[in-house]
């Protein structure tokens, strides 16, 4: 049971790609999905149980059906429906938002709950707005208490970027296949790709444990 080397190198340029594409794909992901997150949680908080609803069915419905599952919907679903044809790319970075953003909805809820009541009251006895109070007051500390779980869900939509291989978007999982399918070998493709993997997740605890300790001393 030797490892190869040497189809590991002759991958490493198809692994570069996949790279950039995972990269790409997560950081759409995150992006929208913070968005839209952001509109949801708010949406949840409203005190109209029947506006809120609908907010809180989408959370159920995303956190509650697997995201295998959403991105064939996605992909065989929504987008040909829409472009009349399917868009591997596309799909993926629609259904990693979606995904991420019923999680990070829970994240800015949970945020801004944990911030005293009696700061927006102040806040609006001193002439501003609900959203003004939420921009200026609310949400600048509720982010540093949001962090954490954002940065663990970040980390988390870059390791499940890993499902897009199966629609065939040509992110790092799938050239691991592709080797693995063309040499018949298990340990170099996916040892390869998880060692890429582990090199973003680490980067990016890095980065976000960085920003964590700034923010809690500046």
């Amino acid at each position: 049971m030797g490892f190869d080397f040497g189809i590991v190198k002759e991958y490493i340029p198809f692994f570069l790609k996949g790279t950039v594409l995972t990269i790409g794909l997560s950081f759409a992901g995150i992006f929208l999905g913070t968005i839209i997150g952001l509109f949801i949680g708010l949406g949840k908080m409203q005190s109209n149980k029947w506006l809120a609803l609908p907010f809180v069915w989408y959370i159920n419905f995303f956190r509650g059906t697997p995201l295998f599952v959403q991105i064939l919907l996605i992909h065989f679903g929504v987008v040909p429906y829409f472009i009349g044809e399917t868009n591997a790319i596309a799909a993926a970075i629609i259904a990693l938002s979606l995904n991420a953003a019923a999680y990070i909805a829970e994240i800015f809820r949970a945020g801004i709950q944990s911030i005293d009541k009696g700061q927006m009251e102040a806040s609006r006895s001193l002439g501003m707005t609900h959203v003004q109070a939420m921009k200026h007051v609310i949400l600048p500390q509720a982010l540093k208490r949001m962090i954490p779980p954002l940065g663990n869900e970040f980390i988390v939509l870059i390791k499940e970027s890993s499902i897009a291989a199966i629609i065939a978007a040509p992110e790092l999982m799938y050239w691991s296949r592709a080797m693995q399918g063309q040499y018949y070998k298990v340990w170099e493709p996916y040892i390869s790709a998880a060692v890429i993997y582990l090199i973003l997740t680490l980067t990016l605890s890095f980065v976000l444990n960085r920003i964590e300790r700034r923010l809690t001393t500046g």
